[in-house]
């Protein structure tokens, strides 16, 4: 394993306040941005406010690789249900199209905010990109003092005689915390291998591997001695939902990016990287392994190295993001991976998630059509701060807690016909006022920006009893709703989001038999009632 070179970071001057300021010269709302503040409470401090003021915030980011681990220790590591991030970071970070994204985050929806409406990263994403667990205990360790750091390292890392416990000590003390250098771990991760003690070996293996990936923090030197309590017992490391653990400190760390005082970008940058990449194939200059195969995790199809990886710069991302269109959006990337990969109704969860003292809100609803759902306004975002204790107990039981199902999507990425005029109100759909100044890629020319709407397409509805049909006197036929209803049903299927094999999914098919069996085997026959006239006296 090879320690990770330190990050290069790209500093802007952004005058302190710059974002209140803005907010104060524009009381009813932010230049170019949104007129109705009650979504985005934080927008005067956010890094869009900076952007259209005329400056601009650059992130630093680097992304770690891995070397591979001994053959001795191949078995304890594939129980804890780690394994999979040895193989899924990508060698080199896209910071022109990184920028652009973080720049479109927001805390207060825990989502990002694009002219085509919300999207976010959820689990299933996750679940799909990385093949790490969403199902399982959330961690609820706390903070470490120094003394109760270094007596850890004792423990775990076998760092017994006198230097070595010397050494553990400084290493604190150079961190200035409960933390140890990467590389320090890497020495005493060769150590234990020479001496044969696997186990141990196993043990600083993960904790390296957990701070160049899911806990890669800022440093990106040092990492937290404190995760080394969930791999304590590896035989119980894989009772944990490391994917949830993944999604919370990346959406920690974009809340903290978004900020217009930040300058680097924590957390798995692999994670939003390939997650860029599924889902806008129009705006992110990719690279796919032709040799990929569905077995693996889907983050390893995506190849990110210095040659592949184009020199653009964040505005170019920008003026493309900001004639993003719905039809643009790959809103159901994985349809040939569900075979290795099945969608989890715990994807479909709202509420709070942590993962030990950190805890974010997973707002689902703002995003339903990343699971097949028409988009409708969602309710207003609301802190209801609750417990740690809480948080874990409605994630044990998540069926509680689950986004209700709306009217499935006729095409992808539908929205309810107020969806796009209300996020107008309450966003800022387009962050450059006006034409990058850079190239665009593919030696594009600026394209005039046009409001995006949602695809439109007539959708047959059924009639309540006793209404009167707009579009005609008589009432529809019932050969024509079952017809509309088996329509309905099969692009429920084919859509991915019901896992198959299970009770829902043969319900759906069921139903979907009973609707043909009028439509086309023509099984049930239909009794017209007449009407019935009174002669008035």
């Amino acid at each position: 394993m090879e320690a990770p070179a330190a990050v290069e970071d790209i500093l802007a001057d952004i005058p302190a306040g710059a974002g209140a300021e803005a907010a104060e010269d524009q009381p009813q709302g932010f230049p170019c941005g949104s007129s109705d503040p009650s979504v985005l409470t934080a927008y005067a401090d956010h890094v869009a406010c900076s952007v259209w003021t005329g400056e601009l915030s650059s992130h630093g980011w680097k992304v770690h690789s891995l070397g591979r681990h001994v053959p001795a220790i191949e078995g304890l590591i594939a129980g804890t249900g780690l394994s999979p991030l040895i193989a899924c970071s990508v060698d080199t970070g896209d910071r022109g199209l990184l920028s652009a994204f973080v720049e479109r985050w927001h805390r207060e929806t825990s989502s990002f905010h694009l002219p085509v409406g919300e999207l976010t990263i959820t689990l299933d994403d996750v679940s799909s990109l990385l093949h790490l667990p969403v199902i399982g205990d959330l961690h609820a360790f706390d903070p470490l003092h120094v003394d109760d750091t270094v007596q850890m390292l004792v423990d775990l890392l076998m760092v017994v005689d006198a230097i070595a416990f010397e050494s553990a000590r400084v290493e604190t003390v150079q961190c200035r915390g409960p933390y140890v250098r990467l590389q320090w771990v890497h020495d005493i991760y060769q150590r234990r291998c020479q001496a044969g003690h696997w186990t141990v070996a196993a043990h600083v293996y993960l904790l390296h591997l957990l701070g160049c990936t899911l806990f890669a923090n800022k440093s990106a030197t040092n990492v937290h001695v404190v995760y080394l309590q969930a791999l304590g017992d590896l035989s119980m490391t894989e009772r944990y939902a490391w994917g949830v653990a993944a999604l919370v400190y990346m959406y920690d760390h974009l809340n903290d990016a978004s900020m217009s005082h930040s300058r680097q970008l924590g957390g798995y940058i692999t994670l939003l990287q390939c997650w860029i990449y599924e889902h806008f194939p129009s705006v992110a200059e990719s690279t796919a392994d032709q040799d990929y195969g569905e077995a693996s995790p889907r983050a390893c199809k995506w190849i990110a190295t210095k040659k592949t990886v184009k020199s653009i710069h964040t505005p170019s991302y920008r003026e493309c993001l900001d004639r993003l269109q719905i039809l643009d959006v790959c809103w159901f990337p994985y349809g040939e991976h569900r075979e290795v990969r099945d969608f989890h109704v715990r994807s479909c969860y709202s509420g709070l998630l942590r993962w030990g003292p950190v805890a974010v809100y997973y707002r689902l609803e703002r995003g339903v059509r990343q699971f097949g759902y028409t988009q409708t306004i969602p309710a207003p975002p609301v802190d209801s701060w609750v417990s740690y204790d809480d948080i874990h107990d409605r994630w044990m039981h998540y069926e509680n807690h689950i986004v209700p199902a709306g009217e499935v999507c006729v095409v992808p990425g539908a929205c309810s016909s107020d969806y796009i005029d209300w996020f107008f109100r309450i966003s800022h759909p387009f962050m450059t006022p006006g034409h990058a100044l850079d190239p665009l890629p593919h030696g594009h020319a600026p394209q005039p920006r046009v409001v995006p709407q949602a695809p439109q397409t007539d959708i047959p509805r059924v009639l309540e009893p006793g209404a009167s049909s707009t579009s005609a006197e008589e009432p529809r036929h019932a050969v024509e709703v079952c017809d509309d209803i088996a329509e309905r049903l099969e692009r429920h299927l084919s859509l991915g989001v019901v896992t198959s094999g299970s009770s829902t999914h043969e319900v759906i098919e069921e139903c979907l038999k009973l609707a043909r069996s009028v439509t086309q085997d023509h099984l049930v026959y239909v009794r017209c009632r007449r009407r019935r006239h009174t002669d008035q006296a």
